[in-house]
């Protein structure tokens, strides 16, 4: 499973309902799906649309802000240029151990035009005055496979460097999704650096908090993304979802 430590990253969901890491419905897709199984469960209170189908492309954005409470309005009220910049709002969240470290994540319909908005000085000046503190970090991805299911209110995200992505993926697809899952971690997305699709980003569904980071830290878990060909080491983060 030191593959899987090599592929995670996740975010809690926001506003939206075709979120990576909180849509609901049971269908799961990989590049060269033609149809979707998932749909929206109307019955539940917070019901969520059916999965987005894949591949698609997704900006996660992180950084460290002063108070929550006054960081949301203003990232809320923003959603008029994300919009235009053709950004669609996919989850908000806080790190477990550290609540005002953020992340969001956002489904992309042109990676040029959200690059721009990155470097539009007018965002920087939105950060200032939602009380950012530290120099926002943009992941770009090309999600190839996504699963749906449950909402969830808590993942684990992982990003990772590897020598040879499909030698990566042949270490992470043995050591298989049941055997994750019994370490309480659920197979949500999986992902490749547009920039360098030797990056690779995964989400996993956190269903056992304590199984999920005894595993993912373990020595077993390093032997395995060691021999998965993980280059220097993973960045590992847990996240609850944004309230």
């Amino acid at each position: 499973m030191r593959k899987f430590k090599s592929i995670l990253r996740a975010v809690p969901a926001i506003i939206i309902a075709t979120a990576l890491f909180s849509c609901g419905g049971s269908a799961t897709k990989t590049a060269g799906d033609s149809t979707a199984t998932g749909g929206s469960d109307t019955s539940k209170k917070n019901a969520m649309a059916a999965a987005p189908a894949v591949p698609f492309d997704v900006v996660d954005v992180t950084h460290t802000i002063k108070d929550y409470a006054k960081w949301k309005p203003i990232f809320d009220a923003d959603s008029v240029n994300r919009k235009a910049a053709g950004m669609q709002d996919l989850a908000v969240g806080r790190e477990v151990d550290s609540t005002n470290k953020i992340l969001v994540a956002f489904k992309l319909s042109d990676v040029a035009k959200a690059k721009s908005m990155a470097a539009d000085p007018k965002l920087m000046e939105t950060m200032k005055k939602a009380g950012v503190i530290s120099k926002p970090d943009f992941g770009y991805y090309h999600i190839i496979r996504f699963s749906g299911g449950p909402n969830s209110t808590q993942w684990v995200v992982v990003n990772h460097k590897v020598k040879d992505f499909d030698a990566w993926l042949k270490v992470f697809d043995n050591e298989g999704a049941a055997k994750r899952e019994s370490e309480g971690m659920v197979d949500r997305a999986l992902g490749r650096g547009i920039d360098d699709p030797n990056m690779v980003h995964i989400v996993f569904r956190v269903t056992d908090l304590a199984k999920a980071k005894a595993a993912i830290f373990s020595d077993d878990k390093k032997k395995l993304m060691m021999s998965a060909g993980v280059v220097g080491a993973p960045d590992i983060r847990f996240y609850n979802a944004g309230q």
